[in-house]
C-alpha cells in the first residue's frame, strides 16, 4: 500500500464501491497569539468546506495528549483515540484517507498514528485540500460508526533515551528549520540545537513548490545522501512530533522505514541534564 495518493485517484476512488474514510486534519502550528493575530480554527475552516464525507479531526485534542513535560504534542490517550477514529468511521477493514490544508504536517501526524496504532491501510492526500479540483461540501459530517480498535507497537516509537542512543548506533534525523538545529534561533522551546549526533534534514526539503512530495527516487537520493544506507536502522525528531511525522512519511514513500520520537526536541530540550550540540556538525 502507498503511503501517499493523488487527488485523481482520491476523486476516483470516492466513485467506487467502497469508498475510504476520509479525516479532515487542518491544524497550524501558529505564533498568532505572539503576535495578536486570532488564531487558525480548523474547525471552522472544514465547516465553511470540506471534500465531501470528510469529518474533521482535531490535531491538538485528538491526536496528542496534554502538553507537558514529555513535550507539546505527546502521544494521545490510546483509548481516546480509538474512540475520536470510530467516531469517524474508521474501521480496519477499509481505506482511510487523511488530508490537511496542504503543509502536510497534520495529516502526516494522523496517517502515523493510525499505522502505529494497527490500521494496515491508510495513505495521505499529496498537496492536501489546495490539490484537490472537485467540490467542497460545508457544515458536518455524521458517518456511521466504525469499528477501528487501536493497537500500540513499540517498534515505530522512539523515546528520549532511544532517540539519543540511536544518534550514535544508526541514523537520528532532525527534521525542524537548519537554523533551529543549529541553535541559531529557537521561537519555541527552552534552548535552541540539536540532539548530539543527528543529522539535519529539513522536512521541507521533500516537497515541491506546490507542497507535494518529491518523486519517491529523489527522495531515495536525499536520504541516502544522508546516511540511510538501507543497513542501519533510522529514527525522526523535529519540534514536537508532528513535522516529523511527515518525514517519516517522507521516507515511507522513498521505501525507507522510519521510527519517530515523539516528544521531539519539546521534550528533550526541557531537561536540562540532557546534553545539547550546536552548529552545523552532529556532535
Amino acid at each position: 500500500m502507498n503511503a501517499i495518493i493523488s487527488a485523481s485517484e482520491l476523486a476516483s476512488d470516492l466513485t467506487g464501491e467502497n469508498p475510504p474514510v476520509l479525516l479532515d486534519i487542518r491544524w497550524q502550528l501558529s505564533m498568532a497569539k505572539a503576535a495578536g493575530a486570532p488564531a487558525f480554527d480548523g474547525r471552522a475552516e472544514y465547516r465553511a468546506g470540506h471534500i465531501p464525507g470528510a469529518v474533521f479531526v482535531d490535531l491538538d485534542a485528538d491526536l496528542a495528549g496534554k502538553a507537558g513535560s514529555a513535550g507539546r504534542h505527546p502521544l494521545p490517550d490510546v483509548e481516546h483515540f480509538g474512540a475520536v477514529m470510530r467516531a469517524a468511521g474508521v474501521s480496519a477493514d477499509r481505506d482511510v484517507v487523511v488530508y490537511d490544508g496542504g503543509q502536510g504536517w497534520a495529516a502526516a501526524r494522523a496517517w502515523w498514528l493510525l499505522r502505529w496504532t494497527g490500521h494496515p491501510s491508510v495513505r495521505v492526500l499529496d498537496g492536501g485540500l489546495a490539490a484537490w479540483t472537485g467540490t467542497l461540501e460545508p457544515g458536518d459530517e455524521h458517518p456511521a460508526e466504525g469499528t477501528f480498535a487501536p493497537v500500540t507497537n513499540t517498534t515505530d516509537l522512539l523515546d528520549a533515551d532511544a532517540a539519543a542512543a540511536l544518534a550514535r548506533s544508526g541514523l537520528l534525523l532532525d527534521a525542524r528549520a537548519a537554523e533551529r538545529y543549529r541553535g541559531d534561533v529557537e521561537p519555541i522551546d527552552r534552548v535552541g540545537g540539536h540532539i548530539p549526533g543527528a543529522v539535519s534534514a529539513p522536512t521541507t526539503e521533500n516537497v515541491t513548490a506546490d507542497g507535494t512530495f518529491r518523486p519517491a527516487a529523489d527522495l531515495a537520493e536525499r536520504f541516502n545522501s544522508l546516511g540511510a544506507s538501507g543497513t542501519s536502522e533510522v529514527g525522526v525528531y523535529c519540534g514536537s512530533g508532528v513535522s516529523g511525522a511527515h518525514e517519516v512519511l517522507a521516507l515511507a514513500v522513498a521505501g525507507i522505514p522510519a521510527s519517530l520520537y515523539v516528544g521531539s526536541w519539546s521534550e528533550w530540550s526541557s531537561d536540562e541534564s540532557r546534553p545539547v550540540a550546536k552548529g552545523p556538525d552532529p556532535q
